[in-house]
Parts: structure tokens; C-alpha cells; sequence
């Protein structure tokens, strides 16, 4: 599952704007700075994310109906919070234990 988290911010990272950052260490990101993101680095983000929070038997699915509802719940999320640690706002949103 990580290869294909991988494998697709890598394309989105191929056909993205310039304007992208070379590196986003969102082990240090606020919600704020998510909200103040680009388009392009909020779709890298949330495809890294995506990736990252499924199990090792999920199936390699990219459910866009669920892609863009967990994108809105952690803007809404952010919008409310937004001095909370990024990581701290997705291991909420994402159930991570």
C-alpha cells in the first residue's frame, strides 16, 4: 500500500506546478499552514496520507468519493484548530492508534 501512496504522489509531484515545495515535513506543519497549502500540495498530501493511514490488506482502491469527504473533514477540522499540530489533526481524523 505504501508503494502505491509512493507511486501516486510521485505522479501527482510529476505533473504539478512549479510552485510546489521540494519538501513538506508535516511532522512540523500547523493546520493553519495546511489551510495557506496550494492545490497542488494539498492533492500530494492527501495522497501521501491516504497511503499512509491504510492497512497492509486494504486494497489498492483510490475511493474518490471518500478522498474528497476526508479532505473536507480535515479543512473543517483545521479551520477550527488551526495552532493543532497537522500530524495530531490527521492521527484524529484518521483513527490512527
Amino acid at each position: 500500500m505504501r508503494i502505491l501512496a509512493t507511486t501516486v504522489a510521485a505522479a501527482a509531484l510529476a505533473f504539478s506546478t512549479p510552485a510546489l515545495a521540494a519538501n513538506i515535513d508535516l511532522s512540523t506543519w500547523t493546520c493553519r499552514q495546511f489551510q495557506n497549502a496550494n492545490k497542488s500540495e494539498v492533492y500530494v498530501i492527501m495522497a501521501w496520507l491516504d497511503g499512509y493511514y491504510k492497512q497492509e490488506d486494504d486494497p489498492p482502491v483510490v475511493d474518490t468519493d471518500e478522498f474528497a469527504d476526508t479532505t473536507k473533514k480535515l479543512a473543517d477540522y483545521c479551520a477550527a484548530h488551526p495552532d493543532a499540530a497537522f500530524i495530531t489533526a490527521t492521527d484524529l481524523l484518521f483513527q490512527r492508534e
